[in-house]
């Protein structure tokens, strides 16, 4: 077979697998109307789609004057994607069907050595929820692993990461592929929770929206025009660096980050323990803050105004119709509530800032969305021509999001 034929035929695969997976349970006929290929080319193609276990008959549907038309569905545990939200001190694990809902779920803490025990640790995570699930190893096709840095494709490495140890000196995609088997994908976090919040929560139908991750550290997620913004090196977003909050010229920023040492987890530690001399946790801060600690007051206080000053500068450059937080400490109503007091403050124009809906859940619907995608292509032929993701039912993951 020639490119042309090949490629024509792929095409049509894709097109009638995506009707399937849209509208399923469905018809011959429906599905022709939907893709406008005829029904003996569609007829070539379910057939082959069945002999290969990706679709099932489901039963017949009544027709006119007692005629019946049979009906074909996705097999939605004809393969299984590993969806991974890596923290700098949480790490969570789900294993998902092709309808994109959750078999098997893990969390553990993120083994503070970084490289290769890091790896190891997520790998067994993945292959025992699967073995809890009765998923068969072969099943297991492919893995989207969220990382709190910039993936960069040609060298495997993650940069940008300071809160993981050695991802940015070696290969972390081909250790992953090594330690689990089947492919692979590397994603940025907050890429995959701004995907997660805009499929499946407060970003639906919404084009223009900015994903802002406040807990160990401080990321962003940018869709603009209704496609994913990575920038030239997968690092777009990564506010962390913006130079404001302390001195961006001293030797420490240039490692974590000026705002990031102001804003996130252990800036919000330090300012406590420099008016208090004592150090505690976060949560512990919070907790003394709604006890009417007047020093715990003070830090979150400040800790909101940083964050309204850093999406009043993705408001200047990206001009998102809305923000979302998201993070262990984003997510606080406290955060939220005083981020949306300070922001007319330090910005002049208005910006929708709101929670997320997933909560801590939104990475692994985001990878449970690139898988669905990827592996989508990589099975059923070519990528569509255009850039968007090509997904389930925004009602088949409900699970997920819970």
């Amino acid at each position: 077979m020639t490119d042309a034929p090949r490629i024509s035929r792929q095409f049509s695969q894709r097109s009638v697998m995506e009707a399937i997976v849209q509208g399923g349970p469905i018809s011959r006929a429906s599905i022709s109307k939907l893709t406008g290929l005829s029904k003996q080319t569609i007829s070539e193609i379910v057939r082959d789609l069945e002999d290969d276990g990706w679709v099932r008959e489901t039963g017949r549907t009544s027709g006119h004057i007692g005629r019946s038309a049979v009906t074909y569905e996705l097999v939605v545990d004809a393969a299984y994607i590993v969806a991974v939200d890596l923290g700098g001190t949480k790490v969570r694990v789900a294993v998902t069907d092709l309808a994109g809902q959750i078999v098997a779920e893990d969390t553990a803490p993120t083994d503070p050595r970084g490289g290769l025990p890091l790896i190891a640790e997520i790998a067994g995570m993945a292959l025992s929820a699967a073995v809890a699930a009765k998923v068969p190893r072969e099943k297991l096709r492919l893995a989207v692993v969220g990382v709190p840095g910039a993936p960069d494709s040609r060298s495997g490495r993650v940069l940008l990461a300071p809160n993981i140890k050695d991802f940015d000196s070696m290969d972390v995609l081909d250790a992953f592929r090594q330690a689990l088997g089947f492919d692979v994908v590397l994603e940025n976090d907050v890429n995959l929770a701004a995907l997660g919040e805009s499929w499946q929560g407060q970003g639906q139908g919404i084009d223009n929206l900015a994903y802002v991750a406040l807990g160990t550290g401080i990321g962003s997620g940018l869709i603009l025009g209704g496609n994913l913004v990575r920038g030239a090196a997968n690092a777009a977003g990564e506010m962390g660096f913006l130079p404001i909050g302390t001195d961006p010229f001293a030797p420490e920023s240039l490692r974590v980050g000026a705002y990031e040492r102001t804003v996130a987890t252990h800036g919000i530690i330090d300012r406590y323990a420099a008016a208090t001399g004592e150090k505690i946790g976060v949560p512990a801060i919070f907790e003394r803050a709604a006890a009417g600690d007047a020093a715990a007051l003070s830090v979150i206080d400040d800790t909101a105004r940083q964050v309204a000053c850093g999406i009043a500068a993705i408001s200047a450059i990206a001009n998102p119709q809305l923000v979302i937080l998201g993070g262990s400490i984003g997510l606080r109503p406290e955060i939220l509530e005083r981020a949306r007091h300070f922001l007319p403050q330090c910005f002049p124009y208005p910006v929708d800032v709101v929670s997320g809906d997933l909560g801590a859940r939104a990475a692994l619907v985001g990878a449970t969305a690139v898988g669905l995608s990827q592996l989508h292509n990589t099975l059923f032929g070519v990528a569509a021509p255009n850039t968007g993701i090509s997904l389930p039912p925004a009602g088949m993951v409900e699970e997920a999001a819970q």
